[in-house]
């Protein structure tokens, strides 16, 4: 994967903050440089318990969750925030485990809440359309009133 700009026609959320959660630190920074080139704020978690703190301490509008991690994986997070943060989406994320296929995975975070899902590994393009699809701002030319 290159770090390269978003192209014009990838949805700009200048205001959204986003946490993205993945024990890998590359994918981490990764995706946060996608994000931030789209005018997101990025705040950064290495576990589920880091994503509960920042989702209390900030306004959050999506969460980009790894499903297993330690310390709390996505699944817990998932739980977690559909009780404490109901209107802030989630995009999970998995390239599975050692006992989990990824789409085992992607299913249960989906059946958890998750809005949507993503399986690794996924390029930018691949990234940022399932972003467009779960964030919580309409896209332009909508009329800004229907759900997303």
């Amino acid at each position: 994967m290159t770090l390269t700009e978003p192209s014009a026609d990838v949805t700009a959320y200048p205001g959204l903050t986003i946490v993205v959660a993945d024990d890998v630190v590359e994918i981490r920074n990764l995706i946060e440089h996608w994000l931030t080139a789209s005018g997101c704020e990025v705040l950064c978690a290495a576990s589920g318990r880091e994503v509960t703190e920042l989702v209390r301490t900030h306004a959050v509008g999506l969460v980009i969750t790894d499903v297993l991690m330690p310390d709390g994986d996505g699944l817990e997070v998932i739980t977690s925030l559909r009780r404490s943060a109901p209107t802030t989406k989630v995009l999970a994320i998995s390239g599975g485990g050692s006992h989990l296929r990824a789409t085992d995975c992607l299913a249960f975070a989906k059946g958890l809440g998750a809005h949507g899902v993503l399986m690794k590994p996924f390029n930018r393009e691949q990234f940022l359309a399932a972003v467009n699809k779960v964030a919580p701002f309409p896209t332009e030319g909508s009329d800004g009133d229907a759900p997303r």
